[in-house]
């Protein structure tokens, strides 16, 4: 350890305050100090980055590592996630890391995802075609179904297996009292059902990203059986509800700024940007994956111990004003460089999919109802009472 490094520790940080007002508890931590220790809600001991500078450095630190494996904190770090589903992207290093990515980035890239758009406008058309209203609420018309198909369409899964596996993604992710047994039996659920649609694939093979992993798996040797499973969990469950909250996010930063709004109407400011400082002014993904120290190290002028965890706040650092001007201001004129997808080689794979999802479904939103706006206060409006992600529960609106 650095001599004289200092320690910034705060008793609790994942409370009540913190759902309420994300963005001045983290503007107050980032004035004091660049990182902070604290506790979770599950007693466990966490160092918190809040700077872009430190956040951005340590995304890309391999020091840091995503295996669970190596966590030696102030309890024994423990899972709900079994470990047939647990074998991924998200908890690997490379060499394993590497490889798992390298067989599933061909359905990801720029050009890949270029394809898909015209379907993806076709799902969206038929999602506005839907809506009864107004009012309607934009997050079930529109925000929640659309990325469930694209990646559900994207994996090949049939439309009706897809019923329940929104239901159990909510369980998954509730802070509410109780919400541990939801969750372990969400994830026996979505176990069983993984395990059979690979056996149809098995059966039946086609021209789509789950079949190609079975593939990988039977005839070449390059995924195990529990790799098989949980990355198609993790493509499943992260291709989901962080695109859902972008597009919420979005469509809320635009509907409280009518002056931006018009702007985008009048082709002044494209969607693309709005998109691009969504991610940065209000992101659906508020901390990044945690990490655990691989050996003593020092970060920002803190000390963190071998197998401490360590949490970086993209929503802290994306907000730091020694990286940017007026961070608090929703800018999409001049949209800067964020954290919000990762940096380094574990960058989100999925980020063309999710921008382009939003893209999608704001422009068609705005097209077709020119009169768009919140159908209530928008300081009436519900937000997920979750540290983990930012979005709303409900988004009414009219035109």
């Amino acid at each position: 350890m650095n001599a004289g490094s200092q320690t910034n520790s705060i008793p609790s940080l994942f409370g009540e305050a913190l759902l309420t007002d994300p963005h001045g508890i983290y503007a107050r931590l980032r004035e004091s100090a660049p990182v902070h220790r604290t506790t979770t809600p599950d007693g466990e001991q966490v160092w918190v980055i809040t700077r872009y500078a430190e956040a951005r450095a340590a995304l890309a630190d391999a020091r840091l590592s995503l295996n669970k494996a190596n966590a030696r904190t102030s309890g024994e770090y423990t899972s709900s996630m079994p470990p047939e589903l647990d074998a991924h992207l998200l908890n690997t290093d490379p060499p394993d890391h590497t490889r798992l990515r390298r067989l599933v980035s061909k359905a990801f890239t720029p050009r890949r995802i270029k394809e898909l758009r015209d379907r993806i406008q076709s799902m969206t058309d038929d999602l506005l075609d839907a809506a009864a209203g107004p009012p309607v609420d934009l997050m079930a018309a529109l925000a929640n179904p659309l990325p469930m198909d694209v990646i559900c369409e994207l994996l090949g899964i049939p439309a009706g297996d897809r019923r329940d596996f929104r239901a159990w993604t909510s369980a998954l992710l509730s802070p509410q009292p109780g919400a541990s047994t939801d969750s372990r039996a969400a994830m026996r659920n979505m176990y069983r059902f993984l395990v059979d649609v690979i056996a149809d694939k098995r059966r039946r093979p086609a021209g789509d990203l789950l079949s190609a992993m079975v593939e990988a798996r039977d005839e070449h040797d390059r995924l195990t059986e529990p790799e098989l499973a949980s990355m198609a969990f993790l493509i499943l469950f992260a291709g989901y509800d962080n695109a859902v909250h972008l597009i919420g996010n979005a469509a809320l930063g635009l509907l409280i700024h009518p002056k931006l709004l018009g702007a985008v109407r009048d082709g002044s400011i494209t969607v693309r940007a709005v998109v691009e400082e969504t991610l940065r002014w209000n992101p659906p993904f508020p901390l990044g994956v945690r990490r655990f120290a691989l050996e003593d190290l020092t970060i920002g002028g803190t000390d963190i111990p071998a197998g401490g965890r360590v949490w970086i706040s993209l929503i802290a650092a994306n907000r730091d004003e020694r990286e940017f001007v007026s961070p608090d201001d929703f800018d999409p004129a001049h949209p800067p460089a964020h954290l919000s997808f990762g940096h380094g080689i574990h960058y989100c794979l999925g980020a063309p999919l999710a921008r382009l999802e939003a893209e999608i479904a704001i422009g068609s939103l705005l097209r077709r109802f020119p009169q768009l706006k919140l159908a209530v206060p928008a300081d009436e409006l519900a937000w997920w009472p979750s540290f983990h992600k930012r979005g709303l529960q409900q988004l009414p609106v009219c035109w």
